[in-house]
């Protein structure tokens, strides 16, 4: 099973088969290419509208490539879910939630960034959407590329606002709307954090730190995994189904209950009888866990296929209905080839490109196993939730990742409590007893993150003190922060979050320009 994994993995990210993987996507894009052409044969405007069919279709890879990666790749970190299985399942559920519950309307001017009132030139509509989904997609793919999750709901946004500006000068945007959507940057990012943080802190205290992990973790795990299935219950029906029907929170949250009670008592009972045969360590603990990673990555692909498949087809709807009707709409209705489009686009893009961006979700930012991974899923439900209620623009991408280094700051300041007890046993110790202890210090240098923690847990247990001088308590803690929280991955990601507006913005007012001086 090792080696087939391993060839799978190797299949999917190796440079050797970069080609294959780009042939099959340009396979993809002449398809979609030859189909339009096909259907729209004989009307006018129809090479126009084979292009930006074909717009659409990268867009879509890159979506799939690059923002799917937040909704598997916790499960793929902890190991519930190798890579090829969480590629499949997030395939299927990514196209069934698009095609099922992906909605027959779409709004044309994404967020309300733009006053549609100032757009009446239909030709001038049709190469600002054109540019807005050309440079979403470009910027998408340069990231990806990068190594960088970001955002494809900003993406788009910057593309529609810097085109739409380059279209109708300033005053054509709101910029009110774009504020908020400014502030989502922190927003989202710091609530998934701390939600995320906060149950892993709670698994903690009532579980992990407990003597009998077992029975602790009887009475604990169905209550989280009840929440959990409260919040996916509640999610679903607030944004995976809201295109199929119209639901008020009170509804949705009741359902939400009527599920977390089938789940509580489902989960009781198979940890009881898990509990019979499980380790009282925290890899027992972590197997519970495993199940309920799994159906949180499925339901987070559909909700979010139903959702963010909009940001592929919502222009090439809009570019559509412009060319058919020969109006600009400030809703298009969604034909079944253009939603087939995008739902393919996304599972493609994510089974030939998406595992890279997995793996930075998933082990390049901090280790996460099914505990933590869990916590990250859970949060990611909640915030969405929350933000929802209160009208906060939030992202699910930056969420997600906030909650992955939510959980990886917590643990560092879990384990630096370690050591800074520790620093204040051994200053109270003679130089000749701490010479005794240099054998202790190699070790711990030369361990893994989880054998510090061990090592330091013993230590700390049979009093054992480790002579660190204050230089020495410095590099220690620092060992800790770049061993728990890559800071480079913060940075980039960061960053990356930053510019995503203005960068496809810049390269959708170019392209519009562009477009218009080449049609004209």
């Amino acid at each position: 099973m090792a080696q087939n994994v391993s060839f799978m993995d190797s299949a999917l990210t190796s440079k050797r088969t970069e080609r294959f993987r780009l042939g099959i996507s340009l396979v993809f894009l002449v398809v979609v290419w030859l189909f339009v052409g096909q259907l729209g044969d004989g009307l006018p405007g129809s090479t126009l509208l084979m292009a930006a069919a074909v717009i659409g279709g990268y867009m879509a890879l890159n979506i799939g490539a690059n923002d799917v990666a937040n909704n598997v790749g916790p499960a793929v970190g902890s190991g519930a879910l190798t890579l090829g299985a969480a590629i499949v399942i997030a395939a299927v559920f990514e196209a069934g939630g698009a095609l099922i519950a992906g909605g027959d309307v779409v709004s044309t001017i994404k967020k309300g960034i733009i006053n549609p009132a100032s757009l009446t030139d239909v030709q001038a509509f049709v190469w600002l959407m054109t540019a807005a989904l050309l440079a979403g997609a470009l910027w998408l793919n340069l990231a990806t590329w990068m190594g960088a999750p970001v955002s494809t709901t900003h993406s788009i946004v910057g593309g529609v606002l810097g085109a739409g500006i380059a279209a109708g000068g300033w005053g054509i945007a709101d910029w009110g709307v774009m504020g908020a959507i400014a502030a989502s940057w922190v927003i989202s990012p710091v609530l998934g954090g701390l939600i995320a943080a906060f149950f892993l802190y709670v698994i903690k205290k009532t579980v992990l730190y407990e003597s009998n992990m077992i029975a602790a973790a009887r009475k604990v795990v169905p209550l989280i995994v009840a929440l959990m299935a409260w919040a996916f219950g509640t999610y679903l029906m607030l944004k995976g189904v809201k295109h199929l029907m119209k639901v008020d929170f009170m509804t949705a949250a009741l359902v939400g209950v009527a599920v977390a009670a089938a789940v509580f008592f489902l989960m009781r009972t198979l940890v009881g009888r898990k509990a019979a045969t499980m380790s009282n360590g925290q890899d027992g603990v972590n197997g519970l866990f495993t199940w309920p990673l799994i159906f949180a990555a499925a339901l987070l692909s559909f909700a979010h296929g139903a959702n963010d498949v909009a940001n592929a087809i919502g222009p090439l709807a809009a570019i559509n209905e412009a060319l058919s009707k020969g109006a600009v709409a400030t809703a298009a209705a969604i034909p079944l080839w253009v939603m087939m489009v995008g739902a393919v686009g996304i599972a493609l893009g994510l089974t030939l490109f998406g595992p890279r961006l997995i793996k930075t979700v998933g082990s390049e930012i901090t280790e996460l196993d099914k505990t933590r991974a869990f916590c990250v899923a859970l949060s990611a439900a909640i915030t969405v939730i929350i933000a929802s209620q209160l009208g906060l623009p939030v992202s699910s991408t930056h969420i997600a990742l906030g909650g992955v280094f939510g959980v990886g700051f917590l643990r560092e300041y879990l384990k630096r409590s370690y050591a800074s007890q520790l620093h204040r046993i051994v200053e109270n110790h003679e130089p000749a007893e701490r010479e005794r202890l240099e054998a202790f210090l190699d070790s711990f240098r030369d361990a893994s993150v989880e054998e510090m923690e061990a090592m330091l847990k013993r230590a700390k247990k049979n009093k054992v003190d480790v002579p660190l001088s204050k230089k020495e308590r410095k590099r220690l803690k620092k060992i800790y922060q770049e061993e728990l929280v890559k800071r480079s991955q913060l940075i980039r990601i960061a960053a990356a979050w930053i510019i995503t507006v203005p960068a496809s913005a810049l390269m959708a007012a170019l392209l519009f320009f562009t477009l218009r001086g080449l049609m004209l």
